[in-house]
């Protein structure tokens, strides 16, 4: 590496020499085109050819030559490196100038010798950090600092040097490719970079090549994309590769610096596996009692493939009886499900062989390869104990609501199926039979009657008779057995409601009062007919009268129109009904009848008799309206009254009219006209004081006197005399009121 490193210097140094050779000649010839641009320098001109094309600076007045310059990256010495020199025609050795740096790095990265204008490069540079630093020169005179000329700009370039390896920024890589590929199928693509320069030499010149992976896979040296290399790679063989792939700059030469990524390849599975039998036979055995829809055996046909490859259906394609069985697949296993379809019966068919295929639900029908397999499958029926099995499932007897207790109403058979044959026993299940009204022969299924049936009560009767083998209790079998009631002729017709009729005061002969219907609780099968008629003694009634209507039911008729409330308010007709039955069954059954009062419309109004008396004429209205009247006039006179009461109170008494009278009471009998102690004359002749007080107009009247007690016996004066208003006087004797 350092000797490269010198070979390239002394080139760089070479061409820089030639360059400056070449162009003196032809700067000192080259007229002033304009004063926007640089000097001309030969130096630049050459390298810029090399590199980005040939540029030409020129200015009026003055003349700068220097090269484009280049300086190599990571250089590193014990002195600055020279990256080349600044010079203008103005410095012919009389002028006192001074050469000025600026601009990117000035003073820091870059220095300038005033003097000859050198510029040196301070610090070790890195290309992939900065390529390039654009900067100002400036002539100066030294003594003045007075500018000569205007700047100008130049770019110092960072030459490339091979220091930075490949790198795989993506890796490491997975793909996937399906397995039996043909040689060439590309499986993916990989991609490095290289920090050097891809324009200068071939540092960032990448070749890629496979360090693991062969024979499997290839590599493209320049594209970087890998292919399938060995023809029929299996993914039932094996499933995944690594592959290490290499990338090497400086066009894969010696010397050049390198990079690895690993490429993980896993092989896609294609359905190229049938499905496959373990065993070609498979044996089951299966009750006979299985259920309809419950498994009877699993068969698995097994698949190298997976996912959606290795999927298999699984059908019934010969055998015995193919409609006894079938088959279904298990989404999760994978496995065939033979399941029951018809029950099995052992002592019918005691075995069965069919044959099963699995098949691939996805395959390639233009392969040729049958994705399919077959296996034989025999079943072989197990005897098993089953219970009795009845002559049918539900039987219907019949009996008569008069039979006899023990009757036998019917008979019902079951029979073991089993090859052995058991003995049957019958129970009824009360559960079904509470009141406990038929009994069962337990040997031969007869059912009696246990007690007596009323058809208007129940109908129908269901019970459930229990079939158990003898041998096994546990083997029982269930039949419902319906018995019907027949009826018989044991309930006599009846008036279908409690008719009550109403026969007007002024209606006419044969006007129809009442319609009677009759009603039976028994159930003829031909039908009901009622016969309707009189009591025999009431053939010749000389007020009433039946007509049959024709279905079963008559018409009440009135033979006259002098009914009168007053005479009879009420009559009651006995009808008798008789059914149709065998024997007939009759009853009697009375109609009321009342008498009223209707309108001349016919419409009843009253049926009393008190409500006869009244005037004839006066409709509802009017009685109504005479009642309020009477009402009226015994509200006035209550208020009357009341009035009265209150003008006979005696008015406010005035103040200067104080009235008030002596209570006298006494102990024992007054003393006569002797008696003068009694009261005192002095108060009635003096109404305006007593005891020389005049009353207080402030207090009222009735608290202006109270009590006055003298001394007596035990401090009380028996002949006490309390004066009061006149409006609050009170009189306890006898003597007092006169």
């Amino acid at each position: 590496m350092p000797k490269r490193s010198e070979e390239m210097l002394t080139d760089v140094w070479t061409s820089l020499l030639l360059v400056w050779i070449t162009c003196v000649p032809y700067t000192s010839m080259t007229p002033i085109i304009s004063q926007s641009k640089s000097l001309q320098t030969g130096s630049t001109a050459l390298l810029r050819g090399l590199v980005e094309g040939q540029r030409i600076l020129s200015r009026a007045k003055r003349g700068w030559v220097w090269n484009q310059m280049f300086v190599l990256e990571e250089f590193s010495g014990p002195d600055p490196i020279l990256v080349g020199r600044l010079h203008t025609d103005l410095d012919v050795g009389s002028t006192p100038i001074k050469y000025v740096l600026a601009g990117e790095g000035a003073g820091t990265i870059f220095a300038i010798n005033e003097i000859t204008g050198d510029i040196h490069a301070m610090k070790r540079l890195d290309r992939e950090e900065k390529a390039e630093y654009t900067l100002t020169a400036q002539v100066t005179n030294r003594d003045t600092d007075q500018p000569l000329e205007p700047p100008s700009e130049f770019i110092i370039k960072v030459q490339d040097i091979n220091d930075n390896p490949p790198q795989f920024v993506e890796g490491p890589y997975r793909a996937s490719v399906p397995e039996m590929s043909q040689v060439g199928t590309s499986v993916t693509r990989v991609t490095a970079t290289d920090a050097d320069d891809p324009v200068y030499g071939n540092s960032a010149k990448l070749v890629y090549s496979i360090l693991e992976g062969q024979p499997y896979f290839s590599i493209d040296p320049n594209t970087a994309i890998i292919k399938i290399a060995l023809h029929g790679m299996d993914r039932e063989m094996r499933e995944e590769y690594l592959v290490v792939i290499q990338a090497k700059d400086m066009g894969g030469h010696m010397g050049g610096l390198s990079g690895t990524t690993t490429v993980t390849v896993t092989l896609t599975d294609v359905n190229d596996n049938p499905p496959k039998f373990s065993k070609s036979l498979y044996e089951f055995v299966i009750p006979e009692e299985l259920g309809i829809g419950k498994p009877g055996g699993k068969v698995k046909a097994n698949d190298r493939d997976i996912g959606e490859n290795a999927k298999s259906t699984y059908n019934i394609i010969d055998g015995d009886e193919k409609d006894v069985f079938e088959i279904t697949t298990d989404a999760q296993t994978q496995e065939g499900i033979l399941r029951l379809k018809k029950p099995l019966n052992f002592e019918t068919k005691k075995s069965y062989t069919l044959k099963v295929e699995a098949a691939n639900i996805r395959f390639d029908p233009n392969s040729g390869v049958p994705f399919k397999d077959t296996a034989t499958v025999k079943i072989a029926v197990e005897d098993s104990d089953e219970p009795p099995v009845f002559s049918k499932p539900t039987f219907v007897l019949q009996v008569d609501e008069n039979a006899p207790i023990n009757t036998v109403i019917g008979t019902v058979t079951a029979r073991d199926p089993d090859v052995t044959g058991s003995l049957v026993r019958y129970f009824i299940d009360r559960h079904t039979d509470l009141e406990r009204q038929f009994n069962i022969n337990v040997d031969d299924g007869k059912i009696t009657l246990a007690k007596p049936l009323d058809r208007e009560t129940d109908m129908w009767h269901n019970i459930t008779v229990t079939a158990t083998e003898i041998r096994n209790h546990s083997q029982i079998s269930r039949a419902i057995v319906a018995i019907r009631v027949l009826d018989i002729n044991d309930n006599a017709p009846e008036f279908a409601t409690e008719y009550e009729a109403f026969l007007c005061e002024n209606g006419k002969p044969g006007q129809v009062i009442q319609t009677v219907s009759a009603v039976d609780k028994d159930d003829p099968i031909q039908g009901h007919y009622f016969e309707y008629r009189l009591l025999p003694e009431m053939l010749n009634n000389p007020n009433f009268t039946i007509k049959n209507n024709g279905d079963n039911s008559i018409s009440v008729l009135a033979k006259h129109d002098t009914f009168r409330r007053q005479k009879q308010e009420m009559y009651f007709l006995p009808i008798i009904v008789t059914d149709n039955g065998n024997p007939p069954m009759s009853s009697t059954n009375t109609l009321t009848i009342r008498v009223c009062g209707c309108s001349r419309e016919g419409i009843v109004q009253s049926c009393n008799v008190e409500a006869y008396v009244l005037p004839i004429g006066l409709s509802m209205g009017a009685l109504i309206a005479i009642l309020a009247c009477i009402i009226l006039l015994l509200v006035i006179v209550v208020l009357f009254v009341t009035l009265r009461r209150h003008k006979n109170k005696p008015l406010i008494i005035k103040d200067d009219e104080d009235v008030r009278e002596n209570i006298i009471r006494y102990d024992d009998e007054g003393g006569g006209e002797e008696d003068t102690e009694a009261f005192d004359i002095a108060t009635l002749q003096n109404p305006d004081g007593i005891n020389g007080y005049l009353p207080r107009k402030d207090i009222k009247p009735d608290l202006q006197f109270m009590p006055r007690q003298s001394g007596g016996p035990n401090g009380v004066d028996n002949n006490c005399t309390t004066e009061w208003p006149s409006s609050q006087i009170s009189t306890h004797h006898p003597d007092n009121q006169r």
